[in-house]
C-alpha cells in the first residue's frame, strides 16, 4: 500500500489522477491518499501498523469494548456542516473512509501540546487508571462534547455504552463527562488546529467537498476487489455481474467475518455511497428509509413517530455500532435475536427489493424462511424499508431481556402493536425474537387478544397461547423455560404499561 500526504485543496488534475484505485480522506488537516489498498484492511490496522498511531487500541476486534473508538466527520444531510460520530476502528474497513475525515485521540492535541477539555477533564477527575481503555472513552466523550452541549445523565450513559473499563467503576468518567464543558470552549483547539481557519467547521466542510468523487470508486488489490457505486442502478448492475459478492454496509457484522472468522472476501460491494439508499422520506402513509441509512439516523426518525420504541432502541448495541451499522444490514443479516425486526414486523413493515430486473415489495413478515435464509434472490438487495405511520390509536412498543443492560445480545426481544376501541381490541400484532430460528409472529397469542376485551383475563389467556406459538431452545444466553416465561412476563408488562400501572421505564431505575 502506498501512502501520500497532499497539503491543501486538491487540484482538478490531482482529482482526475486519484479517482482510480485510490482512497482519500482527511487526517489532521492533511489529505491522505492510499493506493493499492487491501479491501478488508481495517482502520485500526492502518493507524497502528502503518502510521504508528498507537493511541487507538485493540481490545476485542469485534466492536464490543470501545478501546479502538475513533470519530468520523462527514458533510451532514443539510450539506452545510459536519456530522461527527464515534465508530469502532477495529471493524471498519479502510476504503470506507473515502471522502471523510478521520479523527483520532492524537488529533485532539493542541498546538502547544495542551490537552483538549475532554482529556483535561479525564485527568482532573482521575478517570483513567491502567489507561488502556482511556483513548476510546476520550473519543466517545469528544463526540458527545461536539454534538450535545448539555447532556443529561442518561445521555452521558448512552454515549459511553460502547466503552468498557475494568478499573474505574465509571464514576470518575461520568464526573469527567459532566465537568468537561466547564473548561471553556476557548480551550477546544480542535476546531482551529490543524486547519488554519476560524473556529468553525467551514474549512473542514470545504476540504471534504474537495474530495467529492466524480465516478464510482473501484479498488483492486491482488485478488481482492472493492466497489463503491453511487446509485442504485450501478449497484444493481454490479450485483448482476458479481452475484457472489459480499454486500458491505456498516461492517458491524461483515467486519467480524474478517477479524474473528478470518474469511477472505474476494469481492466487496459497499452501499455507503449509494445516494438512494441513504435517503429518509416521510410520506402521508409511510416512513421510507433507505437500506444504507445508519441505525442512529433511522431510529431517530422512527422514534419520533413511535416513541414507545425509545427504550429498546437505546439498548440496541452501542452508539459506535449504531453510528456505523445500517437498518438494512440488520434486516438482511436476519439474526433471530436482532432487535430491530420484532418492532418492524409488529408495525407491518415491508421491504422494497431491487435488482437489475426491477423492484418488488415483500412484507417483512414473509421475508425470513429459516435460520439465516431469506427471500433475497441472486443479484437482489434491500433498497427501502417501508414502515406504515401509526394510526390515531396505535400503540407500538418493544421490550428486551439480556444479561447486560447495555450493548448485549437479547435472550428475548418482543414487540407489540395494539389498537383499542374503548376497552375492546381492534387489532393486535406481536413479534418475538430469540424464541425460534427467525423472528416470528405470535399468531395464537394474537388470536387470543384480537377482538377481545383488553383486560387481565385476556392477557393471561394470551400468555398461555405463547407456549403454543414457540418451542424455544436452551443455549448459553438463556434456558428454554426462561425465554418462554420472559416473553409471557413482557406481555404482562406491556398490558400494565397500557393501563398506566407502570409509570417507570428501565432507564429511571436508580437515577
Amino acid at each position: 500500500m502506498e501512502l501520500f500526504n497532499v497539503q491543501g485543496q486538491l487540484t482538478a488534475m490531482s482529482r482526475a489522477r486519484i479517482d482510480d484505485n485510490t482512497v482519500r480522506f482527511v487526517l489532521d488537516g492533511e489529505t491522505i491518499e492510499l493506493r493499492d489498498v487491501a479491501p478488508t484492511r481495517t482502520v485500526l490496522q492502518f493507524l497502528r501498523e502503518d502510521l504508528y498511531r498507537t493511541g487507538t487500541k485493540e481490545g476485542c476486534a469485534e466492536g464490543d469494548c470501545g478501546a479502538c473508538t475513533v470519530v468520523i466527520a462527514e458533510i451532514d444531510r443539510a450539506d452545510d456542516g459536519l456530522a461527527l460520530r464515534a465508530v469502532n476502528a477495529c471493524i471498519q474497513f479502510l476504503p470506507t473512509l473515502d471522502g471523510k475525515e478521520l479523527i483520532t485521540v492524537e488529533s485532539l492535541t493542541g498546538p502547544g501540546g495542551n490537552l483538549h477539555p475532554v482529556q483535561q477533564a479525564m485527568v482532573d477527575c482521575h478517570g483513567s487508571q491502567c489507561g488502556f481503555c482511556t483513548p476510546g472513552f476520550v473519543m466517545s466523550l469528544f463526540a458527545l462534547y461536539k454534538t450535545n452541549p448539555e447532556p443529561t445523565r442518561v445521555e452521558i450513559d448512552d454515549a459511553l455504552a460502547g466503552n468498557l473499563c475494568r478499573c474505574t467503576g465509571y464514576r470518575p468518567i461520568i464526573a469527567a463527562a459532566r465537568s468537561m464543558y466547564d473548561l471553556g470552549a476557548e480551550a477546544d483547539d480542535w476546531m482551529r488546529q490543524p486547519v488554519n481557519g476560524p473556529a468553525d467547521t467551514g474549512p473542514r466542510v470545504e476540504r471534504l467537498r474537495s474530495l467529492s468523487r466524480d465516478k464510482d470508486l473501484e479498488l483492486h488489490n491482488g485478488s481482492g476487489h472493492f466497489y463503491a457505486p453511487s446509485s442504485s442502478g450501478a449497484l444493481a448492475a454490479l450485483l448482476a455481474k458479481n452475484p457472489d459478492a459480499t454486500i458491505l454496509a456498516g461492517g458491524t457484522d461483515v467486519g467480524l467475518w474478517v477479524t474473528k472468522q478470518h474469511r477472505e472476501l474476494k469481492t466487496i460491494i459497499y452501499t455507503g455511497r449509494v445516494a438512494e439508499l441513504s435517503d429518509i422520506e416521510v410520506t402521508s402513509r409511510y416512513i421510507e428509509i433507505g437500506s444504507a441509512v445508519t441505525l442512529t439516523d433511522a431510529m431517530h426518525t422512527i422514534v419520533r413517530r413511535y416513541p414507545g420504541l425509545d427504550e429498546v432502541f437505546r439498548r440496541f448495541a452501542s452508539p459506535p455500532i449504531r453510528n456505523a451499522g445500517t437498518l438494512g444490514g440488520n434486516i438482511a443479516n436476519g439474526s433471530p435475536i436482532g432487535d430491530s425486526m420484532p418492532a418492524l414486523i409488529a408495525a407491518d413493515t415491508s421491504l422494497i427489493l431491487r435488482s437489475a430486473d426491477g423492484a418488488r415489495e415483500v412484507a417483512l413478515d414473509d421475508f425470513y424462511h429459516d435460520y439465516q435464509v431469506n427471500d433475497l434472490r441472486p443479484g437482489e438487495f434491500i433498497e427501502v424499508i417501508r414502515i406504515p405511520l401509526p394510526g390515531k390509536n396505535t400503540i407500538l412498543r418493544s421490550h428486551k431481556l439480556s444479561k447486560r443492560f447495555d450493548q448485549d445480545i437479547s435472550a428475548v426481544c418482543t414487540a407489540y402493536r395494539l389498537e383499542l376501541d374503548g376497552d375492546r381490541v381492534q387489532s393486535f400484532r406481536m413479534a418475538c425474537g430469540g424464541l425460534a430460528a427467525t423472528v416470528m409472529r405470535a399468531r395464537r397469542c394474537e388470536a387470543a387478544i384480537t377482538a377481545a376485551c383488553w383486560n387481565e383475563e385476556t392477557v393471561e389467556n394470551a400468555a398461555r397461547a405463547l407456549a403454543e406459538d414457540f418451542t424455544p431452545i436452551t443455549d448459553m444466553r438463556a434456558s428454554a423455560n426462561y425465554r418462554l416465561r420472559g416473553a409471557q412476563n413482557l406481555l404482562r408488562r406491556f398490558y400494565l404499561e397500557t393501563r398506566g400501572d407502570i409509570a417507570e421505564t428501565v432507564y429511571s431505575y436508580g437515577r
